[in-house]
């Protein structure tokens, strides 16, 4: 085994998170934590980690273990590039041996395994987007195990990844990359796709079972059929020993006289029933509790057409995101929005929400203009120093909602609050109690529109499935960003993709229809940048060509000068009259083809910088702009050279 640990506990304060956890990994598990928040998922982690110290209980590690713990923030210095954070962790691999070369060596080469081109090296880390921060935080975790952890423990991977991101974080943990791979991983989220695809066991952490756990061999389907089986058996046991208590009362309340010749002990097995009837009645109850009550308020509008968006597009500093994008907001329809991370999404969003203007086409909204309700990505509209209180009922003890007024405490508790955290401040609160947080303060605002943007982010699996519930029950128009596929997949009527090369759109029908839209948009991309590259390397190749002609011949001409003397200083002041030697001829000769080469990669590189996929990269547009001007250099030598070789000509 690589790793053991039994009996684990932890407390926050008067709290307690979890007690009498085990879990044990060995070589080729891949396993995945669920549960609900505030379970304490994170700290175990931690502690499997070696990070943090349980109040009870010990884990053991296997001997010589490289053990590699990649937090859910991805944190780097300011002044820190995917070549130096690298660097920086390959120092610490025993492997390295603290030699900086070998260390860089180390660091570039697994950066390179994990996708980073050799532009993006040097690029600023804070500058990159999240996903490929994420990225980088695994390859600093694999440079500090020397590429190949024994057991790599992720908290939330897939948090801000887009599909593509995922995809390849699902290949690397169960294929991995040539030689740079984990042993065995252990990771905490709640995206029921990636369990699906690569737990091969999947450990759920909550007060609903005896131990603190339940583990199940396998994806998350046979997870959810063991673990269902394990809970209806729960159930039934709670009313066997309801029923045998029961009769335990019946005799218990008959008088001393009728009782003075039973057996002592079915009195204390009475009271042992009783201990065991009151924990096993609370593990259910927290079985049953689920996740937050999540029901939202429509206005109950019938207007045919809420919004109409026609032949919009939308760009920025000269690159277009999307463009003729025609869409149809009515009541009833669940429009889902795909595309790589950077591609304009939340742009169409506020778009599409009023909040900014397109740059050509029109958006018509209905008259009043719809009520609009929105779940930001960054859950900022709440004020970090507001009380919890203040921020989920903003008019006194009191909510009304859906025309029934409710206390702050049940409010609070819809949410799964208690009463004690109403005096915090949000600035406090987890992630996912944020977004619980903005989620009651949704639910107060009727809607004819509701949209969600990233609303997985933080939320437990129970709460994301009774948010889909409420979704699919809302009557007005729903607009969703999400790369949770199991929630595209189940909620999405139609899906509008973007992110092509191009800027186009597509509307499809399905999630395998969006997916293959991606993987299109993604193959042309790549073409796209294989091709600059190519016509880089020919006018690269053509330049070298011409400029090598020009230093034979600006050297011929030397030394024929330096044989001639000139006998007076009449003829010193003459110019002398030249014509092409053979080199010459053939380099002009070849000098239109050479300049249709540089243009065309001049041309190419130009539409490399004005790609949205590219634009929303810091690093490939850093890359692009570089590739562009080496190619505008290629095309202004090249003409300087053709017009020096025409006037040479013409004598």
């Amino acid at each position: 085994m690589l790793l053991v640990a039994n009996n684990l506990s932890k407390s926050h304060g008067m709290r307690e998170l979890f007690h009498g956890v085990a879990i044990s990994v060995a070589d080729g598990d891949r396993v995945g934590f669920i549960g609900p928040n505030g379970a304490g998922k994170s700290t175990l982690l931690r502690m499997l980690a070696g990070a943090e110290e349980p109040d009870e209980g010990m884990v053991r590690t296997q001997r010589g273990a490289v053990i590699v713990y990649v937090p859910q923030r991805d944190e780097f210095d300011a002044q820190a590039t995917p070549r130096s954070a690298a660097t920086a962790a390959a120092m610490r691999a025993a492997s390295v041996h603290g030699d900086q070369h070998e260390a860089e060596v180390l660091g570039c080469v697994i950066l390179g395994k994990l996708g980073f081109p050799d532009a993006r090296m040097d690029e600023p880390a804070e500058r990159l987007s999240g996903g490929w921060k994420k990225r980088l935080s695994i390859a600093c975790g694999l440079c500090e195990a020397g590429g190949a952890p024994d057991l790599l423990l992720l908290d939330e991977p897939t948090n801000h990844l887009d599909v593509e991101g995922i995809r390849w974080l699902e290949q690397f943990l169960v294929r991995g990359f040539n030689d740079i791979r984990a042993g065995a991983s252990v990771f905490i989220t709640h995206d029921r796709t990636f369990l699906e695809r690569v737990a091969t066991r999947v450990v759920e952490l909550s007060r609903a079972y005896p131990q603190g756990t339940i583990a199940a061999e396998g994806n998350y389907t046979e997870f959810l059929r063991r673990r269902g089986e394990f809970l209806e058996a729960q159930a039934k046991a709670e009313a066997s020993l309801a029923n045998e208590v029961r009769v335990d009362n019946v005799w218990l309340s008959r008088g001393a006289q009728a009782r003075r010749t039973k057996a002592k002990g079915r009195i204390e097995d009475s009271a042992d029933r009783r201990g065991e009837l009151d924990a096993i009645s609370a593990r259910n109850t927290a079985a049953n509790a689920g996740g937050a009550r999540v029901d939202f308020s429509a206005s109950g509008r019938r207007t045919r057409k809420l919004v109409t968006a026609e032949g919009i597009s939308k760009g920025f500093e000269g690159r277009t995101l999307f463009r003729d994008l025609d869409l149809e907001l009515a009541p009833g329809d669940r429009v889902g929005l795909m595309g790589p991370n950077g591609s304009g999404k939340t742009t169409l969003l506020r778009i599409l929400c009023g909040d900014l203007t397109p740059d050509t086409g029109t958006i018509r909204f209905a008259d009043p203009k719809p009520r609009i309700v929105v779940l930001r990505q960054e859950r900022a509209d709440i004020p970090t120093q507001m009380l919890l209180r203040d921020a989920i009922c903003p008019l006194g003890d009191f909510v009304d909602f859906q025309g029934q007024p409710m206390h702050i405490t049940a409010w609070a508790r819809r949410f799964l609050f208690q009463d004690a955290q109403l005096l915090q401040t949000v600035g406090n609160l987890s992630g996912g109690e944020r977004a619980r947080a903005h989620l009651a303060r949704m639910m107060l605002e009727p809607a004819d529109i509701l949209v969600l943007d990233e609303p997985t982010n933080d939320l437990d699996i129970s709460t994301l499935e009774v948010l889909e519930e409420s979704v699919e029950s809302f009557p007005g128009a729903v607009l969703l960003v999400t790369h949770d596929r199991t929630m595209l997949k189940r909620l999405a009527r139609t899906i509008t993709v973007i992110g092509a090369p191009d800027a186009s759109v597509s509307v499809v029908a399905s999630l395998d229809q969006a997916l293959a839209a991606l993987e299109r948009a993604e193959r042309a991309a790549q073409d796209r940048s294989r091709a600059v590259r190519a016509d880089a390397n020919r006018a690269a190749n053509a330049e070298r060509a011409v400029t090598a002609a020009g230093v034979a011949h600006a050297a011929n001409a030397s030394a024929n000068t330096s044989e001639k003397v000139a006998p007076t200083s009449e003829a010193a002041v003459k110019p002398i009259r030249r014509k092409l030697n053979f080199k010459d001829q053939r380099e002009l000769n070849l000098m239109e083809a050479a300049v249709a080469i540089a243009e065309r990669t001049h041309t190419a590189a130009e539409a490399c910088v004005n790609d949205p996929s590219v634009a929303a990269d810091h690093v490939k547009m850093a890359a692009a702009c570089k590739a562009l001007e080496t190619a505008q250099g290629v095309v202004a030598t090249l003409y300087a050279r053709w017009q020096e070789l025409e006037l040479k000509r013409g004598g």
